[in-house]
């Protein structure tokens, strides 16, 4: 202290020495006293560990020896493993598919005078669709049919010709063989007679000339009639009906504007009712696919992305002849009704193709598997409230259940919640079964249509289901279990 009270000013004097020294052991001492206060604490505490061995040892006597597995009960949310008829399903990403796509082209060129639809309007096979200027061909109609008609005269003109030619042949035959009897008997000249004989072949010759005039005009009535008909069916082209039931799509040519024949599209026309469902599933899938197939119509369940409500049901129709190989998957088609308009061509949707339905398959909650290092197990409660793990064999997963294919039988109680404080095979870890709802809702008041776990007869289940409850669970009933 007096070291304290000197002047700093006196420099000179001999104590300013002195006043140095003692101000570093003060700072020496000052920072000792943190570090000896806990090796005096620490040394402290190992004594009273060594006084009291039963703190730690976990005889019961400590607030958590019934975590430790000092014979204190782990309060666990536990389910009854149950029978249960399991479908055996396949679940992928699908795309709706129009069950046909009509692209609406004109076949002959000219104005588009009406159109009979509004965008997206849904419409029945025949009904009118566009209307094209239809006055150009009629005028051909016109035309043709006139010029079919005067066809028409000219083959009649030809048989009429044809008539008077081959009577006047007939004539002219008859006079030349009489002439040439008289030129015989020398009461005619020789000259006459040859004259009279050629008169004869030349209207022969006529005859063949009307004959071939008459099948000429009848040729010519044929292109006038095929020219006719021609005409007409170009001018059923003017109107355009639907060749299906669906639903139009955008309109890409508007009223009034020219059009060119099988150039242009005017819209496109997609059928909607039925409808495909199209999807992959993996090449290992295909010879389940085909015997199950074989036997019945495989259901078909597809969901909008959108709208996990809704349903739609249809039937496996469509297995493609080759495996994707750069995918490792083959294309199948699920054919739907679809007269409620759900699906719409184009939308991805989840797609579940049932294969069968396994009966009395062994099924638990699936928080209640767990994975160790030898695989998967669940913890099994035992009559004696000690708990056993059991590796299990799993199956597919159904909701939120799991399918057990082997290690627990229908009956057993399986822990869904607490896992963590347990230990297999421990005598001194017993359970009380909490009542409250964990592990997604299976808790020890079980799930519907599952047993209900009770605790044993010796066993006073501890209060609320909390983690704070099973502290309170290790101090309140852990005591009575020994």
């Amino acid at each position: 202290m007096q070291l304290i009270a000197l002047s700093c000013k006196d420099r000179s004097m001999p104590t300013y020495a002195a006043y140095r020294s003692g101000l570093r052991a003060l700072r020496q001492v000052l920072f000792c006293l943190p570090i000896l206060a806990v090796v005096a604490f620490s040394s402290g505490c190992g004594d009273k560990a060594a006084a009291d061995p039963t703190a730690t040892s976990g005889g019961g006597g400590g607030k958590g020896g019934g975590r430790r597995g000092g014979g204190g009960d782990v309060p666990v949310t536990v389910a009854t493993a149950a029978h249960k008829d399991v479908p055996v399903e396949i679940q992928v990403i699908g795309n709706v598919e129009a069950y046909s796509t009509i692209t609406v082209k004109a076949l002959i060129g000219g104005e588009l005078n009406a159109v009979h639809f509004k965008e997206g309007d849904f419409v029945k096979k025949n009904d009118v669709l566009f209307e094209i200027d239809r006055r150009p061909l009629e005028a051909s109609l016109n035309q043709a049919v006139a010029n079919t008609a005067r066809d028409r005269a000219a083959l009649g003109q030809a048989q009429a010709n044809l008539a008077k030619d081959q009577a006047q042949a007939k004539y002219s035959e008859t006079q030349a063989k009489r002439y040439a009897e008289l030129s015989q008997s020398g009461v005619i000249s020789r000259d006459q007679a040859e004259q009279l004989r050629a008169n004869a072949d030349a209207v022969a010759q006529a005859v063949a000339a009307d004959q071939a005039a008459i099948e000429s005009a009848r040729a010519a009535i044929g292109a006038g009639e095929a020219a006719v008909e021609q005409v007409r069916v170009q001018l059923g082209y003017t109107t355009l009906r639907s060749p299906i039931d669906g639903r139009t799509g955008n309109l890409t040519v508007k009223q009034g504007n020219v059009v060119t024949a099988n150039n242009m599209d005017l819209m496109t026309i997609v059928q909607v009712e039925p409808i495909y469902v199209t999807f992959s599933v993996p090449e290992a899938q295909l010879n389940a696919i085909k015997n199950y197939m074989g036997q019945g119509k495989l259901a078909v369940r597809a969901k909008p992305q959108d709208d996990a409500s809704t349903e739609e049901v249809g039937s496996l129709t469509f297995i493609d002849n080759t495996v994707d190989a750069t995918t490792g998957t083959i294309k199948l088609k699920g054919t739907f009704s679809n007269t409620d308009h759900k699906l719409w061509p184009g939308q991805f949707v989840r797609v579940t193709l049932r294969l069968t339905t396994q009966q009395n398959a062994v099924t638990v909650p699936n928080e209640a598997v767990q994975a160790g290092q030898n695989g998967q197990f669940v913890y099994v409660v035992k009559p004696d409230r000690t708990v056993d793990a059991r590796p299990v064999t799993t199956g597919q997963r159904v909701d939120q259940d799991l399918v057990i294919q082997s290690g627990v039988s229908a009956g057993d109680i399986v822990v869904t919640e607490g896992q963590l404080r347990l230990a297999p095979n421990n005598p001194n870890i017993k359970v009380s079964i909490r009542d409250g709802r964990g592990g997604g809702g299976r808790g020890g008041r079980g799930r519907s249509g599952e047993a209900q776990a009770q605790p044993a007869p010796d066993q006073a289940a501890p209060q609320g289901g909390a983690p704070e409850g099973g502290r309170k669970g290790g101090r309140r009933g852990g005591r009575k279990t020994e």
